[in-house]
């Protein structure tokens, strides 16, 4: 059985022995292993079913461990650690040697970032590696944002969840890379892409990439509920459609007409997007125990965090 603990001891201690160990972070729980060790990085693969040619995102506790990990660190790289790190942007960078290709499935770049987690970043400081963690679910599943979602995925499987709580911002961390000098969004994240800009001035968006992609997140289909999911502007048209079909709606605030339906989650009540995105993955977890035919999100304004949930909500509906 899995145990979910606060134990950062038990925690190191494992994480040492080439085994994993389930931590928090401020966007979602991650499944972490010592990223020289080839044995505790196929386990991460292995345990989350994970093609290996995608790869993960090493986690540091400070910005000087940068220049054990990469060769280069660029001035607008530097400039976005400084204002978001600890936080919810992962920073792709030119990788050296010391970082194994298995963690940057064969790439020359690595994705690192600094977890706004108090507890995690102490366990970081007690180990003598940075650990890389994917998010800890099964591959193109629901990401997990309470330790109780990880040990429903991997009860048995996994020895310890470190329970930090529920995760404040719930979707993943902004990825960001630099062609040319100039940043580049890979994912979008817990971080806007209007935050990013207010750094760095203007930056291009390219989050889609089936084939070799340039970091986590970037692929077609992802985070997606057991339950049919379809991301839909007119509600009351799409419920037509469906008779007799159980169906859960997923709204983002309270402002809608009357639906005649089986559920009704609200990501926000008041529209507020911090709050949606802190509520999407969970509410997508209580919705796919409701035995629905259907779930029906509906899209967010498109900007500020919003484009980030519309992202996430579109590749759980491939």
């Amino acid at each position: 059985m899995t145990i979910v603990s606060k134990d950062l001891l038990k925690a190191a201690e494992i994480l040492s022995k080439e085994e994993l160990v389930a931590i928090p972070t401020e966007t979602v729980y991650g499944l972490a292993g010592n990223i020289y060790s080839e044995t505790a990085i196929k386990k991460i693969f292995e345990m989350k079913n994970r093609p290996f040619f995608n790869p993960l995102i090493v986690h540091i506790h400070s910005v000087e461990q940068v220049e054990d990990l990469a060769v280069d660190f660029p001035e607008k790289a530097q400039e976005l650690a400084k204002a978001f790190w600890p936080g919810s942007l992962t920073l792709v960078l030119k990788k050296n040697d010391k970082v194994p290709d298995l963690i940057t499935a064969g790439k020359d770049t690595v994705g690192i970032r600094m977890p706004n987690h108090s507890l995690t970043l102490e366990l970081l400081r007690n180990l003598d590696f940075p650990v890389a963690a994917p998010s800890a679910n099964p591959f193109t599943h629901i990401s997990p944002t309470t330790a109780q979602h990880v040990k429903n995925y991997f009860d048995g499987k996994l020895e310890m969840v470190l329970d930090g709580g529920n995760c404040t911002n719930g979707i993943e961390s902004t990825i960001v890379g630099f062609e040319n000098g100039e940043p580049v969004v890979y994912r979008l994240g817990s971080i806007s892409v209007e935050e990013i800009e207010r750094v760095v001035g203007k930056v291009s968006v390219r989050n889609n990439k089936e084939q070799a992609p340039n970091a986590p997140g970037m692929l077609e289909k992802h985070y997606a509920p057991r339950t049919k999911t379809y991301l839909v502007q007119d509600i009351s048209a799409f419920i037509k459609q469906h008779p007799d079909k159980k169906i859960g709606l997923l709204l983002h605030s309270t402002d809608h007409e009357s639906f005649d339906v089986s559920s009704i989650t609200y990501l926000s009540k008041t529209g507020n997007l911090k709050e949606a995105a802190s509520r999407l993955y969970s509410a997508m977890h209580e919705m796919d125990q409701l035995d629905l035919d259907m779930i029906i999100a509906q899209r967010l304004p498109d900007y500020d965090l919003g484009k980030s949930i519309n992202d996430r909500l579109e590749r759980a509906t491939k």
